[in-house]
């Protein structure tokens, strides 16, 4: 069941029980009075019938198709590339984007999506979050109607894998230095020749296109480039992968090396110059991991409260029984809570056109932080058997060591909303 066809059927069952003007409206009045531990602030309730119907189709998918093949995954670094296909078949890749077959759904919608991928493993989230944000994003918000012709679509499909290349190797936090080039092609007229390499690159050793940021050698000035892998000629675009990771081992990561790779003018996006362009796309992959990590650690919460009713010790008694583990579950679950909610009010706020980049640098900052010291701690509740990857915890420990490092590490974040406060640049002397 597709994406769209799955919340038209929840609104036409909405519509039979309740009146026309109410459709669309938050879901108020469905959650039972009373404490939940799974949704502690009824969060449920902010969302729409439609945002509930895509959540509920994202985690059936999930849970399904995605966790019987986590641990195989992790354990052998394996990516399966059916995945994007799957959730391209669901609608799940592109989803905020309207036309070219994508759902064209709020960001809110988008947020569940990806909270439920993550749910099971920041590495599948990664590489969906790439397809979309990162590749799919930039295509829809700075491409010609060519462009988005040519691409959108058989991306949004997960007909195409896309990925997304501008950390490199020497400047990571400092993308402004980035050192890859491109020229006027010295034979092929009518083409650029970029040389450069990017690494830590999700989804490159599969990926058919790849959205690329070099500096034109002409202006100074970064611009953005789609660069086709079937088109280049063998040794001007490779992209080896990068193994034995310690986390996101389910995704495929890799560089991308370019040596006066030809790539025809027309894949240049046409408008958008420096910083403004890649970062755009990466406060919207930041968006997503806001919500995905709050998924992660509602997981390890939802494991370990299971784990410590079935685990006894002490006079056979449940561990939960026990203060320390209730205070360590009683903290994860007010930090879920509150990220949450947290990552709900800055979606509406893109939805209606309000955001400003550091609401989203302070969730993706807390929310990875909160995720990552969480886990850790739930980790604790385990004991030794923590150790073993069949209780899933540790993964999901190594996995958003990753995610409160990349897309902007949660220290340079910080100096993003302390410029924001003082007005005063900390970045350089």
């Amino acid at each position: 069941m597709s994406l769209r066809t799955a919340f038209r059927q929840a609104t036409r069952q909405v519509v039979r029980q309740r009146p026309v003007q109410q459709l669309g409206r938050r879901n108020v009045s469905d959650q039972p009075a009373g404490y939940l531990w799974e949704d502690p602030l009824n969060s449920q309730s902010l969302y729409t019938e439609e945002e509930l119907a895509i959540q509920e189709t994202a985690r059936s998918y999930c849970q399904e198709r995605l966790l019987p093949r986590v641990l195989d995954a992790y354990r052998n670094e394996h990516y399966h590339r059916e995945i994007l296909t799957e959730m391209g078949e669901l609608g799940l890749l592109g989803p905020t984007i309207d036309g070219y077959g994508c759902a064209g759904v709020s960001n809110v919608a988008s947020g569940l999506i990806t909270r439920e991928i993550e749910r099971v493993d920041s590495g599948y989230r990664s590489g969906a979050s790439v397809q979309s944000s990162l590749v799919m994003g930039p295509i829809d918000q700075f491409g010609t109607k060519e462009q988005k012709d040519r691409w959108l679509e058989k991306l949004g499909q997960g007909q195409l894998v896309g990925c997304f290349g501008l950390t490199e190797p020497n400047h990571g936090s400092d993308p402004g230095s980035l050192e890859t080039t491109a020229k006027p092609h010295p034979s092929k007229e009518g083409y650029y020749s970029l040389s450069g390499a990017k690494t830590w690159i999700t989804n490159s050793p599969i990926a058919d296109v790849a959205v690329v940021w070099a500096k034109l050698k002409e202006t100074g000035k970064i611009r953005g480039f789609v660069i086709e892998r079937d088109q280049c000629p063998p040794g001007t675009f490779e992209t080896p992968p990068l193994k034995n990771k310690n986390g996101l081992r389910a995704s495929i990561t890799g560089m991308i090396q370019l040596d006066e790779c030809p790539v025809p003018k027309e894949n240049m996006f046409p408008d958008v110059e420096g910083l403004k362009g890649p970062f755009s796309c990466l406060n919207s992959a930041r968006l997503g991991i806001a919500w995905g990590v709050m998924g992660a650690l509602e997981d390890a919460i939802d494991r370990t409260r299971t784990y410590a009713l079935e685990r006894r010790q002490f006079k056979n008694n449940p561990i939960a029984k026990y203060q320390l583990v209730q205070k360590k579950l009683t903290d994860a679950s007010t930090d879920a809570a509150y990220g949450l909610l947290a990552a709900h009010q800055v979606s509406r706020l893109k939805d209606e056109g309000k955001v400003v980049p550091e609401m989203i640098s302070m969730i993706k900052r807390q929310n990875c932080d909160r995720a990552l010291i969480n886990c850790r701690t739930l980790q604790e509740v385990f004991g030794g058997n923590a150790v073993s990857d069949e209780y899933h915890i540790g993964r999901h420990v190594s996995n958003l060591f990753v995610t409160q490092t990349y897309e902007g590490q949660s220290d340079i974040h910080a100096l993003v909303i302390g410029r924001a406060i003082t007005g005063l640049q900390a970045f350089v002397g």
